[in-house]
């Protein structure tokens, strides 16, 4: 008998997903254990496979297109079989459909039921398929998406010394580009020369991932009352004993994100009313110390968590991180790896931050957003030299951590960056 196959809720967050791949074709056989489709979800793009043996009688769910979970993806059963009621059936049970959910033309199906999955390098997202097309207003030349006229180097550098404005001269090259011949021919002589200026822009859908971003986020500035504490911290010793632990350990590498991780998770062991979470009728205070580390993708963020981090080595804890930054960035997380964080860091000093505020990723009271090392005059001993300072700001939910309970944390996170010797224990690095 046919059976449906439903779209699977493959994450905690997910409520909808994108079909990025069919690996059968209607009326193809299918066995079980077999992959039927590549699914993306709000983090990872997944394999899903079939637990029973039949034949494909109905795609559900065309290639690049988005369905709810528990919609119909596909319907598996004997070859020849008449589904038209199992689909009428299905299709009076659930709820009208949204207009990017249209069935893929198909004969009868039956289904597969629960199906396994496996984490798989991300597939080319719908965007890369052009469905929906961008929308691109057309132009007499090259023009790029954010108005800048698209020009060989060598052009682009030849009107610059001659004070030609590039918007004004007609590329020869390909699709209007302008050219090196360009700019030696020119004789516009500037604002004589007026051409007419064309707007450009493109549009393209909302990956899962970013729609479960803005939806998280979303909720979490408006629901949780957020308030923020800022330190500044002296980083001179931190700079040192990095320095000389990198020569010990050569060729590997502990990096200043690593010491904030493992300065982090020991000053929550000793402020547990920080290390917490909001759950609504009652408070969560964790001992154990689970750090969720923001990674930036492509589409966005992700948050895989190093859990148990103040009892793990510098070392251990880099190639934790590394490991899940490159997974993160090949869609190859699983579920596992993102949830359960007590405390969540985000850090843009890489990036050139010198500061910023982040919002929490809840169920966490609390996110770290940390800076860049800044080179500047310090006062030290009544005098004037010069120095390296960070700041850190901390993002608290206000329903459960108090003002005075994040500053006594934040002074604790400070000493011990400060003073990285009090990170080491037997086994630190």
């Amino acid at each position: 008998m046919a059976e449906i196959v439903r779209m699977p809720k493959l994450s905690d967050t997910m409520t909808e997903g994108v079909v990025t791949a069919w690996h059968k074709e209607v009326g193809d056989a299918v066995k079980s254990g077999e992959v039927l489709a590549e699914i993306e979800t709000d983090k990872a793009t997944m394999e899903f496979e079939s637990f029973t043996d039949g034949v494909l009688l109905h795609i559900g769910v065309p290639k690049g297109k988005t369905a709810a979970v528990d919609s119909v993806l596909a319907v598996l059963g004997k070859a020849g079989e008449d589904i038209t009621k199992l689909l009428a059936d299905a299709a009076a049970e659930a709820p009208a459909k949204e207009e990017n959910e249209e069935p893929a033309p198909a004969k009868n199906a039956a289904a597969a039921p629960p199906a396994k999955v496996e984490a798989k390098e991300a597939a080319p997202a719908p965007v890369a398929e052009k469905s929906p097309t961008p929308v691109r207003q057309a132009a007499p030349r090259a023009v790029a998406s954010n108005g800048r006229v698209k020009a060989s180097p060598l052009a682009r550098r030849l009107a610059e010394e001659k004070g030609i404005d590039l918007q004004r001269v007609h590329g020869s090259g390909d699709e209007g580009r302008v050219t090196k011949k360009d700019i030696e021919e020119f004789t516009g002589g500037g604002a004589a020369y007026n051409v007419p200026q064309v707007e450009a822009f493109e549009e393209v859908p909302v990956s899962q991932m970013r729609k479960t971003i803005a939806k998280r986020l979303g909720e979490s500035k408006f629901t949780a009352p957020h308030f923020y504490l800022t330190i500044e911290m002296d980083m001179e010793r931190t700079i040192q004993v990095r320095e000389a632990i990198n020569e010990q350990i050569k060729p590997d590498k502990v990096s200043y994100n690593d010491l904030v991780i493992k300065a982090v998770a020991l000053a929550l062991k000793k402020h547990p009313k920080v290390n917490s979470s909001w759950l609504g009728d009652r408070i969560r205070y964790n001992e154990h110390v689970h750090i969720g580390v923001a990674v930036a993708v492509d589409e966005g963020l992700l948050v895989p968590v190093v859990r148990f981090a103040n009892g793990k080595s510098l070392r251990t804890i880099g190639a934790e991180v590394r490991d899940y930054a490159k997974r993160a960035k090949d869609k190859k997380l699983q579920p596992a790896d993102w949830e359960g964080s007590t405390f969540t860091i985000s850090n843009l000093g890489m990036f050139g931050i010198d500061e910023f505020t982040a919002i929490i990723n809840p169920p966490d009271a609390c996110i770290l957003a940390i800076g860049g090392i800044v080179a500047k005059p310090v006062v030290k001993k009544g005098a004037v030299v010069p120095g390296n300072t960070m700041k850190v700001t901390m993002s608290c939910d206000h329903r459960v951590v108090d003002g005075a309970t994040g500053a006594a944390f934040l002074n604790t996170f400070k000493q011990f960056m400060e003073e990285p010797a009090l990170l080491f224990g037997e086994g630190a690095i």
